[in-house]
């Protein structure tokens, strides 16, 4: 049980405002400070701390470092102090405080992330090491893994921060050896199992984050469950005497680079590592070239083709009947009978275009159509595909584009596509008119390879006219706000999958919540589950929804639909191609 409950005062300065987290040897906070502002306090019991946790002063390491936090990649410090409770002695240190999730939330409820944004992850990760590791005496973080990265609510992962420095240590400081149940032996270099922390074991965590992040795995992984420590290590180091495997799977942007960079950072032997930090991310931002280390830890890709998107394809999907089948028509019935189709000189087509307001689900359903096909699926945000080179724009979108035609049958879906290919009568400039040419180029006949585009845009009215013309993104798909009876069935699939209780009113929910957009419903469901939880009730209540549907306005306006739906009605002309257009 907490020492302290809401609204309590530490120490007579701070107010509590949550109690966050009990540990082994500390609690952790989020308090008010005499100004107002919520601050972050970790509360120490030196009765439950270890000899390794103290200097030879008796001072408390974690709270040593503390002190030296300033940097806009970690918790900035703020203040610190002791004080007697409960008939104990305690010490605590205040930080700024940040309201969001950890990365490892953030990919369990988002997915995977682009090798684009692991860079931006791992560019900040190391910047924050940086700061560490050029103190005057050099801090070593160890523990640095993804649920030890905190992404601020915007989202915006430059801004993440590098959290918990509860096992971190001066480098001038004794060997401790690592307790392996509060700690991920994955993510610790070879040299941290036996004790010993440097410079180059934070490195070899960062190169570890890296490849899960990209493979969804943790390096030389194994399951571990039931064994004591010793064996632990005793198979983690005969696992490493065996080079680390890269699966053979096909992302966009992952090129020999990364490949060679993630080797470097976890090789066994420290000298062979990244030496510093900032070496690490000029690697990966190209500044430094990494040879291939196949001697010692190859590089070789092995392992088995892309991954088909598994789930339940249109099953997860509310509403949209019309629309599933219509693309069951257009492409499913065409891949699952390939005699029948190649008979009456049928393909699948070359592209399609999903288009509509913000929010209402696009790329939702592109993942979903591609569980439902069984092809290989190639994300691309198209915002990261844009280059300001001439000839830039134009080598990527090749590269997507044939990436997609090794590995056919693929769903290549673009999302963001009016980036790429821009109405070029309101674009002057040869950068525009290259990769629009080149997108066209590409797009043409690509169906006869099993290559599917689909592509995703709230702005249609952006997109040159020659992507739209018959034998490019050819059929399009108007996705709306969703009607009444979507609105319900998103409101009982999403539900369903949380503690609710009896009682709720689907019907009811649907009525209040017209004109709102499929991500609107989603947070109207994730604040009553917010709710749920701060008020310890445990369980999604029908009050507690029609609540946050109080609290949540709808995205759009009317005067945003009705523009919408303009642009639909010009894309479908006659009203004859309204059935083959297929909208909901």
């Amino acid at each position: 049980m907490f020492l302290f409950q809401k609204g309590q005062l530490i120490d007579n300065r701070y107010t509590v405002v949550f109690p966050h987290k009990e540990g082994t040897y500390a609690e952790t906070y989020r308090v008010r400070d005499a100004n107002g502002k919520q601050r972050f306090l970790k509360l120490l019991y030196y009765s439950k701390l270890q000899y390794s946790q103290l200097d030879k002063d008796g001072n408390i390491i974690e709270l040593e470092i503390a002190k030296q936090l300033n940097h806009p990649n970690v918790c900035k410090y703020v203040d610190s102090g002791k004080l007697i409770a409960n008939g104990q002695q305690l010490a605590y240190f205040v930080t700024e405080f940040v309201s969001g999730e950890t990365l490892d939330k953030r990919i369990g409820r988002d997915g995977s992330l682009s090798v684009y944004e692991i860079k931006q992850v791992a560019n900040a990760l190391l910047s924050a090491l940086q700061h560490l590791h050029t103190q005057s005496t050099p801090i070593i973080h160890n523990e640095v893994s993804i649920q030890n990265i905190m992404l601020d609510l915007s989202g915006t992962l430059e801004n993440l921060k590098l959290i918990d420095f509860g096992h971190s240590r001066f480098l001038n400081q004794e060997p401790a050896r690592p307790n392996l149940k509060q700690l991920n032996p994955f993510y610790m270099a070879p040299e941290r199992l036996n004790g010993v922390s440097c410079v180059q074991s934070d490195i070899f965590s960062v190169g570890a984050i890296l490849y899960q992040l990209i493979f969804d795995d943790l390096p030389w992984f194994f399951d571990a469950s039931g064994m004591n420590d010793q064996k632990i290590i005793e198979r983690l180091q005969t696992e490493r005497d065996v080079p680390l495997r890269m699966p053979n799977i096909d992302i966009f942007e992952l090129d020999e680079q990364m490949i060679n960079v993630i080797n470097k950072a976890t090789q066994n032997n420290v000298q062979d590592r990244f030496q510093t930090a900032q070496e690490m991310k000029d690697a990966i931002n190209g500044k430094i070239i990494v040879e291939s280390m196949r001697q010692s830890s190859p590089a070789k890709l092995q392992g088995e083709k892309k991954t088909v998107k598994q789930g339940n394809g249109f099953a997860d999907v509310a509403g949209m009947a019309e629309l599933k089948e219509q693309l069951q028509s257009d492409v499913i019935d065409l891949l699952q009978n390939p005699e029948q189709a190649k008979e009456l000189g049928l393909s699948i087509p070359n592209g399609i275009l999903f288009y509509g307001p913000p929010g209402c689900g696009k790329t939702f359903f592109a993942e979903k159509f591609a569980e439902e096909t069984g092809f290989n699926y190639l994300y691309v945000k198209c915002s990261d595909v844009a280059s300001p080179y001439i000839d830039g724009g134009k080598g990527k979108i090749a590269a997507i584009f044939n990436d997609a035609r090794q590995n056919a049958p693929t769903i290549l879906f673009l999302d963001e596509v009016d980036a790429v290919i821009r109405d070029r009568s309101h674009h002057d400039n040869p950068i525009t008119a290259g990769a629009v040419n080149e997108f066209l180029m590409q797009l043409n006949n690509c169906g006869k390879d099993n290559v599917l585009v689909i592509g995703a845009t709230n702005k249609p009215s952006e997109i040159d006219e020659a992507a739209l013309r018959a034998g490019r993104l050819e059929f399009k798909y108007y996705i709306p706000q969703p009607d009444k009876e979507t609105r319900k069935q998103m409101f009982q699939i999403s539900v369903s999958k949380r503690n609710y209780d009896f009682g709720i009113n689907y019907d009811q929910l649907a009525d209040m919540t017209e004109n709102y957009v499929s991500a609107d419903i989603t947070l109207v469901i994730d604040t009553a589950a917010r709710l749920a939880f701060r008020r310890k009730t445990g369980k999604i209540t029908m009050a507690l929804l029609e609540e946050a549907i109080r609290n949540t306005k709808p995205s759009l306006t009317l005067e945003q639909i009705k523009r919408y739906e303009a642009i639909r009605d010009k894309f479908l002309g006659v009203s004859e191609k309204r059935e083959r257009i297929g909208f909901t």
